[in-house]
């Protein structure tokens, strides 16, 4: 019996540790041929001396459980490495089919007193770097594409946060990153479906090095033998079915995941529409219609619920 990814090669990109790690080794498990892609810079916020070795060593993880992989040390939000990251992946394994865009750094501070290197290292290395594989990706599929004369198979998993739905007051940085990689997720799924790439996103909770202050209190503990409510190896089925032949048909789609529940986030709606009756809108018309449907409001509630499905303290 063939596996679900017996013949297709991925890239993970930042899967040295953490979540990326589990999604590597998950699509290993899965059939496929996976890069390894880390930086291997210590620091969550991205600093330290960058090292192959956490890359080097997930690839060695796979290939002792009998699978495929090579390393990869190269930063994702440089174009130039990007370009050559998808290239490792087609020299390598002979194409590229599976693109899981998972690196990322903090740089966490309250607006006010963000400075702009703090903001621009996060939109960097977040936004910028799933634009840069993406990009490299798609040429690379639109290019099987002409030469097959029609779809080839491709897949994208992008890396959001519940952080873009409901706010974190401490990361602006990260809320606004993670905001646009949902909107260059379904531009992508709009662009690349006529040549049979989808491409969705995921609003992973898990307990990693880059999210254990956020996390500490939460979840459930773990029994002896069993995984933390939270951790990391609960997210990467999703994103090996996600890059499945099965999952042909989703795409373009939100997905919230942690701890055996995944929830497909609905495109935001309408929840309430005014008219004027003048043909354009007075000061007095609009403090009418808008205080008072406010005023209604639970106080204090923003455009994204609190706690958008949940969360609760161990």
């Amino acid at each position: 019996m063939s596996l679900p990814l017996e013949g297709l090669s991925a890239i993970v990109t930042g899967a040295g540790r953490g979540l990326g790690r589990a999604e590597a080794v998950e699509l290993a498990r899965l059939g496929a041929d996976v890069v390894v892609n880390d930086f291997g810079q210590p620091g969550r916020d991205g600093s330290g001396a960058a090292s192959a070795g956490p890359a080097q060593e997930v690839a060695a993880e796979i290939r002792a459980a009998g699978g495929r992989a090579v390393a990869h040390l190269g930063d994702v939000a440089d174009h130039e490495q990007a370009r050559g990251l998808v290239e490792l992946a087609v020299r390598e394994f002979g194409k590229l089919d599976v693109l899981v865009n998972n690196a990322g750094i903090l740089r966490d501070r309250m607006v006010f007193s963000m400075s702009e290197e703090e903001w621009d290292s996060v939109i960097r290395v977040h936004l910028k770097g799933h634009f840069n594989t993406t990009h490299f990706a798609s040429v690379h599929w639109r290019e099987r594409s002409k030469a097959a004369g029609g779809p080839v198979y491709g897949r994208i998993v992008n890396t959001s946060s519940e952080a873009f739905l409901a706010g974190s007051a401490g990361q602006p940085n990260y809320a606004a990153a993670k905001g646009g990689v949902v909107g260059l997720t379904t531009s992508t799924a709009l662009a690349l479906r006529k040549y049979g790439v989808t491409a969705n996103a995921i609003c992973p909770r898990a307990r990693t090095r880059m999210t254990e202050d956020v996390f500490a209190g939460f979840g459930e503990a773990a029994a002896p033998g069993e995984l933390d409510s939270l951790a990391p190896e609960h997210v990467a089925p999703l994103v090996g079915y996600l890059a499945s032949p099965a999952a042909g048909r989703v795409n373009g789609q939100v997905l919230v995941v942690h701890g055996g529940m995944v929830a497909v986030v609905e495109r935001p709606r309408v929840a309430a529409k005014f008219d004027t009756a003048k043909g354009v809108f007075s000061y007095e018309e609009l403090d009418e219609a808008l205080s008072g449907y406010f005023a209604g409001r639970p106080e204090g509630e923003t455009f994204g619920a609190a706690e958008v499905l949940g969360l609760k303290r161990g």
